[in-house]
């Protein structure tokens, strides 16, 4: 059995049990994750998303299988027992091919899923709920087209799992989400009022998709699903958060409540409060996805060690790292991915790009000239920080090195930082 299966059945029994999910390829955020994990004897559960990583790099550069090797290996190296490590692919389906029409979009698709069971993932959210060039963007993409799509893409699935035995015979099956109604990755676009999904019609697609998978030969595929993704009232834009607020979500959530397999899973989580997170959990929403805030941590943590730096070396011969600066100007000279998520004047697109919520400045932090400003930061901070300026400047840090916790030392603040949102979310994992 699946250990998220395992963790389903454990939540079914009454437990207060669930998981969160860390959907970044970064270096430090996944470094982090595996402390923490080490740290709370807890599943560390990674998932790429399909436009960081696919059968033609992604925007990381990686296909599944060099994505799922470097996990391995870092968790490796960071002293995490990969045994309990979980891989999982995160809105595969023609995401990023919705310009294309149904037949390239779809056949680009069926690579793409079928190269992640292949290469070892075992936890597939596959998301086919967008329209794709040739649909009729005037009506909403049907519950029966998307279960459709959701099926073909299944099968793919299946067969790269019998490939996969072929090499690896004792190989885990790979479990499945699915859902008609899910939030687009990365956060909202724009501020507006969430609606929680309709439980009715939650049933309907439910409905759906089971006669789908049925009638089309996935009878067994379809004892693997494990969660369904759904709209609880969760979700952030730029500037602003949607708490989840469980009196909201208290019909939809019934739904499932009785289904001894099935939990919802909860996309955009990033920013919630931990009290919010941890109603999650104990109302079925038993995996919460994170992703934006985990980045948003990490530049935050480069800003703070970036006043250091200033402060400790601006007007010696110390070459700066100008991070922030560099960071700008790259996003600047490439505005396609942030472009369409930062509304207003120049003014507000401006601080948006540095310190939204959306935090879109993450797609570029491999572009060569950040990475060498990134590395320039580290090596200039490489002794100990006086105290006094980490007060100023990292003050939850600070009172940790005070404590004993953590030490004094640039990797290992940058860790930390990004290890204060994984706390909110291993906060909502306590019964």
């Amino acid at each position: 059995m699946h250990k998220l299966q395992e963790m389903i059945v454990k939540q079914k029994s009454g437990e207060h049990t669930g998981i969160f999910s860390c959907c970044s390829s970064n270096e430090y955020v996944l470094r982090s994750l595996f402390k923490k994990a080490k740290e709370h004897n807890i599943i560390a559960l990674v998932e790429s998303t399909a436009n960081q990583v696919d059968q033609f790099g992604g925007y990381t550069g990686q296909t599944p299988e060099v994505f799922y090797n470097w996990c391995k290996e870092l968790a490796k190296d960071s002293g995490f027992d990969e045994e309990y490590l979980v891989l999982g692919g995160d809105h595969l389906g023609p995401l990023t091919w919705t310009k294309l029409e149904e037949g390239e979009a779809l056949k680009n698709a069926d690579q793409l899923i079928y190269e992640y069971v292949l290469a070892g993932f075992t936890k597939i959210h596959i998301d086919t709920s967008m329209l794709i060039s040739t649909d009729d963007a005037s009506v909403p993409l049907s519950d029966d087209i998307i279960a459709s799509r959701t099926v073909r893409l299944c099968k793919k699935a299946e067969e790269a799992f019998e490939e996969r035995k072929k090499m690896v015979p004792k190989a885990t099956p790979p479990v499945y989400v699915i859902g008609s109604e899910v939030p687009i990755p990365g956060g909202a676009q724009e501020s507006e009022e969430m609606e929680v999904t309709d439980s009715e019609h939650l049933k309907t697609t439910l409905k759906i998709f089971h006669d789908a998978f049925h009638n089309n030969g996935l009878a067994e595929a379809w004892k693997r699903i494990i969660a369904v993704v759904v709209q609880p009232g969760v979700e952030f834009s730029e500037e602003e958060v949607f708490v989840y607020n469980r009196e909201n979500a208290k019909q939809l959530c019934e739904v499932i409540k009785d289904d001894p397999s099935l939990v919802f899973e909860g996309h955009s989580t990033d920013y919630q409060p931990k009290t919010a997170l941890h109603e999650m959990i104990a109302d079925g929403i038993c995996i919460l996805k994170v992703g934006p805030a985990l980045t948003f941590a990490f530049r935050e943590a480069l800003f703070a060690l970036e006043n250091i730096e200033k402060i400790l070396f601006e007007g010696t011969d110390v070459k700066l790292s100008e991070f922030a600066d560099t960071l700008e100007k790259v996003m600047l000279d490439n505005p396609a991915r942030w472009i369409s998520h930062y509304h207003g004047d120049e003014r507000s697109k401006k601080i948006n790009r540095k310190y939204g919520y959306s935090d879109r400045a993450r797609y570029y932090l491999n572009e060569e000239a950040v990475k060498e400003s990134i590395e320039r930061l580290v090596a200039n901070l490489e002794d100990p920080i006086p105290m006094p300026l980490l007060s100023q400047f990292m003050p939850i840090q600070y009172k940790k090195i005070q404590d004993g916790i953590v030490e004094n030392h640039v990797d290992a603040l940058i860790l930390d930082r990004i290890g204060d949102y994984y706390d909110d979310y291993i906060f909502a994992l306590e019964k």
